[in-house]
This record gives C-alpha cells, structure tokens and sequence, in this order.
C-alpha cells in the first residue's frame, strides 16, 4: 500500500518506457542481410509504473540491473520522454519543461561528476553559481554550510582531478544542492567509497532531509543505505513495482524469519524438543537452525533451548534489508 499523495511533490501515473531493439544479423552474410531487412524487439524498460513521494520524504528505490530505476530517474530529470503515462516534478512535466525542472532539482550520479575536471573545485562552484544564477547571498550561505558538515575547505581550492572518489562525492553533493533544489535524485552516491566515506555521505544527507525538508529519492545497491537512510523503499522487478511501503513495513511482513547459531557442550543428533523450526547447517557440536518470529520470540526459543539442552553459545541473526529484498526476488515468477 502505497503512502497517500495529499501534496506530493512528485507522481507518477502509468508510465511506460520501449526502447527498440535492433536484432542485427551475426556473420558477413547476417551484415549484407542487414542492410535490406531489419528486425526490431521492444523492451519495456518500465510498464504501467505508478507512485507518488511527499514533501521530505527520503525514498529507497531499488531493484536489480534493468529493473527500470535509472530509466525513472532520467524521465523525471527531464532526460528521457516516456512512451506513455505521465510524471510530474513540482507540478512541472519535467520531459517538456527541462530547464524549469532544473530549477528545482539536484542529482549526483556516482559514476559522473558535474564538476570541471581540470579547475579547482571553487572554480566548478562559481561556474554553477553563474549557470543557476543563484543569488550571492544564498551562495555564500551554502557554500558556508557545506564546507562546514562536508569538510570539504581542505581541497577546495584542488583541481577536481587531483581528488579522491570520496572526497569527490562530497564536493558533488554540495555542487548539487548550491542552488537550494527541493528535490535531490541521488544515483549509487556511495558506490566505490571506503566506510568512513560513506558515513560522511549519509550524515549529511540525513541532515539536509530533516534541516531542510530536502527530498530524497535514492537509487542503490548498497542496502546498508537503504537501512540507515531511508523511511520507505519503492522496489522494482521487470519495470513493475512490486513493493512501495514503509521500510518497517517491508520488515515486518517479510522478515519474520529468523537464524540461530548454536554452539551445544555436546553433540546432539537432533532437536526433537523444539518444534517448527528448521536446522539447515551442522558442524561438529555447532548446528544452524531457522524459526518464525510469528511461532517463537527470540526470548521464547533461546529460553525453550537452554531448558532442554547444555549450550555453550548461541546467537541470533535477524534479516537485514538486502536478505529481505533477496527474499522477495526469489519469490518472483
């Protein structure tokens, strides 16, 4: 069930997405057959999609290679037209209205840098000053933010070439919100990042969406970003969404199975006082088992297993975001 859209700042309705496939013909002969006939597939890169995102909120959009997620972003950054079905961005079609739409979004791509590779990143931030117009008064105030939480004085004034992908990824998220975007598409942001990198990187963007009611729709497959950024997650299969809720949601309804890991003082053949559960893994007096958090809590079944048997360690494993997600993939016809 999909969050109401009483003031959504963007929606979706039926969008669909082809792309014409050229099937060339391999071989000399297959080229020369080429030039006479030629033969197209359609591929449906996204097919009757429908969502809607509010004011501040901080979305997770997820799926597998080809699932369609860069495919939406570039249609609602103005990119791409649709095949059919409509977008709105701000109450802007954002296909037909580039440069207006510009206005009022930011988007970093993880693998592209908007930044002048040769000049100095303070350099690259005039020049976007210029290009967005963007007052002095509102730069200055933003570049004095930026430098502030990112960290970014130290290499502010290095050429965008000399710097590390982390150190990049900052100055790109700042370049992206200079000119106050109320909207901010974020592609891969962490890919490729040490850990201390990525959690520069989610500490801002947790700030700018709670300080400045910033909207987030964040494309990845990192799902510890997911897990610690996002409240809701749309996830997408084949074009298709298959899941738009809250990321609470997602949890409760399909992470309801748990693992223990049990080391026991002796060897037991089997767990024939525990019921409803699953042993799927056993070495020596170690034995990995699985329960429904539905049947036992984690206090029931830990309380249940030292009744009956002598153990010596045992711990729990609670599905995270990325087992989920897997889960629901492998459900999928």
């Amino acid at each position: 069930m999909e969050p109401q859209a009483l003031s959504a700042i963007i929606s979706v309705e039926n969008l669909t997405k082809e792309f014409r496939v050229n099937e060339s013909k391999s071989g000399f002969m297959g080229s020369i057959k080429n030039l006479f006939s030629r033969k197209f597939r359609i591929i449906k890169a996204i097919e009757n999609l429908s969502f809607s995102i509010n004011p501040g909120e901080f979305v997770g959009y997820v799926g597998e290679n080809g699932a369609g997620k860069s495919t939406t972003i570039k249609i609602l950054t103005g990119i791409l037209f649709p095949s059919s079905g409509k977008a709105m961005v701000n109450n802007i079609t954002p296909y037909e209205n580039r440069i207006e739409n510009s206005k009022n979004i930011g988007v970093v791509f993880g693998q592209r840098s908007q930044l002048w590779w040769d000049l100095p990143v303070r350099e690259s931030f005039d020049l976007l000053k210029s290009i967005y117009r963007i007052p002095e008064r509102v730069f200055n105030k933003n570049i004095d933010h930026f430098i502030e939480i990112l960290n970014i004085n130290e290499f502010f004034d290095m050429p965008v070439r000399k710097l590390s992908l982390g150190q990049r990824m900052r100055c790109d998220l700042a370049a992206s919100l200079l000119h106050d975007p109320q909207i901010l598409f974020l592609d891969e942001p962490t890919i490729g990042l040490d850990v201390i990198a990525k959690d520069k990187i989610r500490k801002f963007l947790r700030e700018i969406n709670r300080e400045l009611n910033t909207t987030i729709i964040l494309t990845t497959h990192d799902m510890d970003d997911i897990e610690e950024l996002c409240r809701r997650i749309i996830i997408l299969d084949k074009g298709k969404s298959v899941f738009d809720d809250k990321l609470s949601t997602l949890k409760e309804q399909y992470g309801k199975e748990r693992e223990l890991e049990i080391e026991f003082s002796e060897h037991y053949n089997s767990l024939d006082k525990l019921n409803d559960v699953t042993i799927f893994g056993e070495d020596e007096n170690k034995k990995w088992i699985k329960y429904n958090s539905d049947v036992y809590t984690s206090g029931a079944i830990i309380s249940k297993i030292t009744e009956h048997y002598n153990i010596k360690d045992i711990s729990i494993h609670e599905p995270n975001v990325a087992d989920i997600v897997k889960t629901i993939y492998g459900k999928l016809p």
